[in-house]
């Protein structure tokens, strides 16, 4: 593992019991974060996305049924803690989340200003009026008047309580903040204030993120490196300065190519098909159905190879590789 990563996932696995059989959510996840670095997780609702942001922190429903791999923070392996350990030592100390919808994380009969405080009283120790203090503060950073401590969550806009639930993350002043679509239900003007208020706590505090979305245009906007994830597992990982101008995996490809562009003519393409259920994935490669560059080799499999300092799960670049990652 290298030093300088801050966050190591290696071979995460979540899988969960259902009626229908079992659900391979996420299915041999390796990913790293540096400090003060902003990781994108892209991909199409259902691939997993989601699942694996709440294998990190341990939000776990209770039907799983395989919960498995590393998950390095900081130097430290946290799998091995147990619930009251993890509780008390890494969520929300080290690593916090703003999920989807925040009006659904927000308490609508109590104050804001009490919710986001209380992390700081969990965690930090703080009294309740320290905590308050330090939620005027925190509410600073994201944009949101001073006043507005004292209001509740139906009183906010949904801009305003997307700021709340950013600043109840950032209280505690954790390494790590995981992002769940954070601007997925706001309007586009929002969601361009959003980002603005993630950047600006990025650039001046030394944020490091780790951004879950499908909106290729905004997670642009802060991404240093790209994971793109489908059925399950992480098919590329790239620069983000690299994946924006070349994807290398076909179904990346075909995510760019979706896109609308400005000052281009070609119409956005889009992906034939449908994502494989999670319940019973196919045996080969995971895009092969979807793929316009299938032959025989894909039903096998394919490892992940190392291409230019880049990460691909395709046979496409077998004879490109300068390695195998796995």
């Amino acid at each position: 593992m290298a030093k300088t990563n801050l966050l190591q996932i290696e071979d995460l696995v979540l899988y969960f019991k259902t009626r229908m059989g079992e659900v391979q959510a996420v299915d041999h996840v390796n990913l790293s974060l540096e400090p003060h670095k902003a990781m994108v997780i892209l991909g199409e609702s259902g691939c997993g996305k989601t699942s694996m942001a709440k294998a990190i922190l341990r939000l776990l429903p209770r039907n799983v049924s395989r919960y498995s791999g590393k998950v390095i923070i900081d130097g430290e392996d946290v799998m091995p803690l147990d619930d009251e350990a993890f509780r008390k030592k890494v969520r929300w100390v080290k690593v916090s989340m703003v999920p989807q919808a925040a009006m659904n994380s927000l308490n609508p009969v109590l104050r804001v200003g009490d919710q986001v405080a209380e992390p700081a009283i969990v965690h930090m120790g703080m009294s309740k009026e320290e905590a308050l203090a330090k939620a005027a503060e925190t509410f600073g950073l994201v944009g949101v008047p001073e006043d507005f401590l004292v209001r509740y969550p139906f009183e906010l806009s949904g801009g305003m309580r997307q700021r709340v639930a950013i600043a109840m993350a950032l209280i505690t002043n954790p390494k790590i903040i995981v992002l769940d679509e954070p601007t997925s239900a706001l309007d586009l003007l929002t969601q361009a204030n959003i980002m603005n208020v993630l950047k600006k706590i990025k650039w001046e505090h030394g944020a490091s993120y780790v951004l879950i979305t499908h909106d290729i245009a905004t997670s642009s906007e802060l991404a240093d490196m790209v994971a793109v994830m489908y059925a399950g597992q992480i098919v590329e990982l790239n620069d983000a300065d690299h994946f924006f101008e070349q994807p290398l995996h076909p179904y990346s490809q075909k995510l760019m190519a979706s896109v609308p562009r400005l000052r281009a003519d070609k119409e956005p393409e889009f992906i034939t098909g449908r994502p494989p259920s999670l319940l019973n994935p196919p045996t080969g490669c995971r895009f092969a159905d979807r793929c316009p560059f299938r032959f025989d080799k894909c039903e096998t499999e394919p490892p992940v190879y190392e291409v230019d300092g880049h990460l691909v799960k395709c046979w496409l670049y077998e004879d490109k590789a300068t390695g195998e990652a796995s």
